[in-house]
């Protein structure tokens, strides 16, 4: 089975203008193949290794053809590593960390911020500097998720790329005040990242994700995760130096200078994200004001094919049951082979891991009472994903599940509101990090799709080994809504999440 995911969010400000000296935008378009071919019938060069129809069948914009894709815009990390220029091994050490008084009970109730705060303790030990970030991100990710749960109706399937979004947030955090900087640190969970040991500082959370960068998107790893960051400025606004030297150390983003009035800005901007995406993000930026000072992009797309086909021939129409009342016909994957699953007793679901090439998967989380979809949103956190990784067992399954597609649009300033996020939004707001100028983030939206379909090839698998088996259940039937995540196991990073209420909508 093969999956495409791709995601955007993208962060805005308005300003007061003033003037400035920034990389001109027409550099940043200029490379090789600037802009999708249009609607051509071969094949592009780019994926020889996956099937021809793969992008006929699953991208929005199926006509599109991307020549040259890799070359042009796909950072060589191993040239970057080979230069010698990158802290590669710092992120990887395991360092000693602060630890949880002795009196405190981590299984007490969790609204005692000391009891959460040695919870996340425990979680940090035997990690390393990446790993204990991305769990800092996950947690972040899941309370981000509940918030936006909360917004929208029981039916409603979700889709977010927590790992994207931490990545524009720690890049938004550069340009902010210390006040501002402080906020973010501790709504993102950097804050509790950073105290946990005397070695870091502000400046490791920048260390790994740029580190993170290095781990994830990388050319070799049997998938392909990529994450594009740019970085827009009025061409009237005066940007301090030592922002453009950070976001291009940090998060390879490099300012460039663009006229947010001219409409040419909207439409080369729009085909580089749809290019980046292999089309499947379609004109995220209907419009723009053109007082606009900065604007944060982050792309963030998944191409993954797991590791065991589901034979097309074995995919029928069958029943998914929406709620106790509904009932929808989609088409049902069905395979058999060997995967790793648990039973977690305490929030009454089931988990089943489906492999991808190169050490990253797909875990659905599965309620074993329709209505129980509530319970495990509200519970599901860093220490909940990491038992039920721990308590996984092999054994031979049948395994039915349904193809979906979800595409969902997301404004997340209220949501970040909510969690304490203020700051960034208000008139007072303190970007001095950034500029001189008076400026506001009025926009910071979300945008992902994500298909999945039966297409697969074979690959190393990931061995674990459990103690809570699934009694005697041998078939995995996911026939009523559920949760998934897209997670990386070697770096500890929950890449996507969402629930998929009704897999009939898109």
């Amino acid at each position: 089975m093969q999956l495409l995911v791709a995601v955007v969010s993208v962060a805005c400000l308005l300003v007061s203008p003033a003037l400035a000296a920034i990389k001109d935008l027409s550099s940043h378009f200029s490379h090789s193949n600037p802009e999708p071919r249009g609607f051509q019938a071969k094949a592009s060069g780019d994926v020889e290794d996956i099937p021809l129809d793969f992008h006929k069948e699953n991208t929005i914009t199926n006509d599109l053809v991307f020549d040259g894709f890799e070359d042009a815009d796909y950072i060589d990390f191993d040239k970057i590593l080979s230069a010698g220029s990158d802290d590669y091994i710092e992120g990887d050490e395991i360092d000693e960390i602060a630890t949880p008084a002795p009196d405190i009970d981590i299984f007490a109730e969790p609204s005692d911020p000391k009891i959460r705060r040695a919870r996340l303790l425990r979680l940090f030990h035997g990690r390393s500097r990446l790993q204990r970030l991305n769990i800092a991100n996950a947690l972040f990710g899941f309370n981000l998720y509940r918030s936006l749960r909360n917004d929208v109706n029981q039916s409603d399937n979700i889709l977010l790329a927590p790992a994207g979004i931490s990545i524009a947030m720690g890049m938004m955090s550069l340009g902010g005040g210390p006040g501002t900087q402080e906020q973010i640190y501790k709504v993102l969970g950097f804050a509790e990242f950073v105290n946990a040991s005397s070695h870091y500082d502000n400046s490791t959370v920048h260390k790994l994700f740029r580190k993170l960068t290095h781990r994830l998107f990388r050319r070799n790893y049997g998938y392909t995760l990529r994450s594009v960051n740019d970085v827009y400025v009025n061409k009237n606004v005066s940007v301090k130096d030592a922002f453009r030297a950070e976001t291009k150390a940090y998060y390879f983003a490099e300012p460039q200078s663009v006229d947010f009035g001219d409409p040419a800005f909207l439409n080369k901007a729009n085909r580089r994200i749809l290019k980046i995406t292999k089309g499947l993000i379609r004109e995220p930026l209907k419009s723009v004001d053109p007082n606009m000072v900065l604007m944060l992009l982050n792309y963030l797309y998944f191409k993954g094919t797991w590791e065991q086909k589901f034979p097309k021939e074995m995919t029928h129409y069958r029943n998914f049951r929406v709620n106790d009342k509904t009932n929808v016909r989609v088409p049902m994957m069905t395979n058999k082979g060997n995967y790793l699953a648990a039973a977690d007793h305490e929030l009454d679901c089931d988990i089943l891991q489906l492999p991808y090439s190169g050490h990253i998967s797909m875990l659905i989380a599965l309620p074993r009472k329709i209505t129980g979809m509530r319970n495990l949103e509200q519970e599901i956190s860093p220490t909940v994903v990491n038992k039920w990784l721990k308590n996984m067992t092999n054994r031979t399954r049948e395994v039915v599940l349904p193809r979906f597609k979800l595409e969902q649009n997301y404004d997340l300033i209220v949501n970040l509101k909510e969690m304490g996020l203020t700051d960034l939004f208000q008139d007072d707001a303190d970007f001095s990090g950034m500029t001189s100028d008076k400026v506001v983030l009025n926009w910071l939206k979300h945008q992902g799709t994500i298909t999945v379909n039966e297409e697969g090839t074979e690959a190393a698998a990931l061995t674990q080994v459990g103690f809570m088996p699934l009694s005697s259940q041998i078939r995995f039937v996911v026939d009523h809504p559920f949760l998934f995540l897209i997670y990386e196991h070697r770096t500890d990073c929950v890449v996507f999440m969402g629930r998929v209420v009704n897999p009939s909508q898109n």
